[in-house]
């Protein structure tokens, strides 16, 4: 830690990555852009999406006036990432009595702070990125095509439900045909 004039001090974080989606990085950029202008008559501007691994953690140096969602756009434009930041949300992680709490970050609290109060151990406090789970969905958090995406998968669930349910009346009434046939012959 380093304290300046001001008051203020400067240090750094770990954060660890608990991330269950993708993360999508920007359209990559080609050496040769003119022969793929030649070839496709522009840029493709697709987005690359990849899963980070699971014990990824990024070190971000930071001062004690930088908040959450500072310290959430700082750890999106290191890895580049595209994404909105309101999808992510930090998270304190400590351990209890063998037991594991988590504490979502209000966007106000200064994690450095956090940090210092805590001491130097990650057992009693860590900080963990994850997605933003609130219980409900902030669709202007979605690009277009994500949401396409989303549109696609669940046509695709309502169609594979429409035909469960047309398969399983259809032998429903094959199975009354064939009672109502027993019954209807003489014997």
């Amino acid at each position: 830690m380093v304290v300046n004039k001001d008051g203020s001090y400067t240090g750094f974080i770990k954060v660890h990555f608990q991330l269950v989606r993708p993360i999508s990085l920007p359209p990559r950029q080609s050496l040769c852009a003119s022969q793929e202008e030649d070839q496709r008559g522009r840029l493709l501007k697709r987005r690359t999406s990849f899963y980070l691994p699971k014990d990824t953690a990024k070190h971000l140096h930071i001062s004690s006036q930088t908040r959450v969602r500072e310290v959430i756009e700082a750890l999106l434009n290191k890895f580049t990432v595209v994404d909105n930041p309101a999808k992510f949300a930090l998270f304190e992680r400590s351990e209890r009595q063998s037991q594991v709490c988590m504490r979502k970050l209000s966007d106000d609290e200064r994690p450095l702070y956090l940090r210092l109060c805590a001491g130097p151990s990650e057992k009693v406090l860590s900080l963990v990125l994850k997605e933003n789970n609130t219980g409900d969905v902030n669709w202007d958090a979605f690009s277009f095509p994500e949401l396409c995406n989303f549109l696609r998968i669940l046509k695709r669930e309502e169609e594979e439900h429409v035909r469960q349910i047309v398969k399983r009346y259809t032998l429903a009434r094959d199975t009354m045909k064939q009672a109502m046939a027993k019954i209807n012959t003489p014997g």
